[in-house]
């Protein structure tokens, strides 16, 4: 199994030269390994050849649109894909993630910020093999037996509940968007349901004690998606 602190091989694909710069001297600061692409074309091709940890990428490239990029990539590796970009509409944000991206971060952004999010990634890839007890803090989800306890007093879910909040641990520290969530969990023919989702969250964050207005477990990107805290 991967080691998750281990330098990671990232590959930028940035049109701006003084971005790509700065990135080189953040990533490569933390003791990781950068390479670099300027345009969309040739970073699907060092994608494809250079088996990277985990992509870097900006949506406004000048040969083709990331999220075309994020699709080509999609089409053959699942390697975990971070956009950075200075679009911040949510639109933009949902259809990247939707096309396949792990993660999104708008520019400007803290270094600090960006490296916490592939750390996270990284620990999600290297437990691929999901085991079948989830913990976080005091709490603990048996993904076999379909229960879930905290601080050792057990949490009554009903299925839903139980398969989003399955769903969230089993991605801590990545975004899911709403659309992501209601497919997977009600299926495809409920997309525009959000407030199945809405409502079985509320339901979580009270049974789980988990304050929306300062959560430790479940966070809101509004009108995005949930992010699940990341295991320390």
């Amino acid at each position: 199994m991967p080691d998750p602190s281990a330098p990671l091989r990232l590959l930028v694909i940035e049109d701006e030269a003084p971005i790509r710069r700065f990135l080189r001297i953040v990533l490569e600061g933390a003791g990781h390994v950068m390479d670099e692409a300027a345009r969309g074309r040739e970073g699907i091709e060092r994608a494809a050849t250079g088996a990277p940890s985990a992509v870097v990428l900006d949506l406004g490239l000048p040969d083709m649109d990331g999220k075309a990029v994020i699709a080509a990539i999609r089409e053959w590796s699942d390697v975990p894909i971070v956009v950075v970009s200075v679009r911040s509409a949510e639109a933009e944000i949902v259809a990247a993630l939707d096309a396949g991206a792990d993660d999104y971060v708008t520019k400007p952004f803290a270094p600090a910020e960006l490296l916490a999010r592939l750390r996270a990634l990284a620990r999600r890839r290297s437990a691929e093999k999901v085991p079948l007890v989830l913990t976080n803090g005091g709490l603990s989800i048996d993904l076999a037996a379909r229960t879930v306890t905290m601080a050792g007093m057990p949490v009554r879910l009903t299925r839903k509940e139980f398969d989003v909040l399955a769903l969230l641990a089993r991605n801590a520290g990545r975004l899911l968007t709403h659309h992501e969530l209601l497919r997977t969990v009600w299926g495809p023919a409920h997309l525009g349901d959000s407030h199945y989702l809405r409502i079985a969250v509320g339901h979580l964050r009270e049974k789980l004690g988990d304050d929306a207005a300062a959560p430790r477990m479940i966070f809101t990107e509004p009108g995005i998606g949930y992010r699940f805290a990341s295991a320390e």
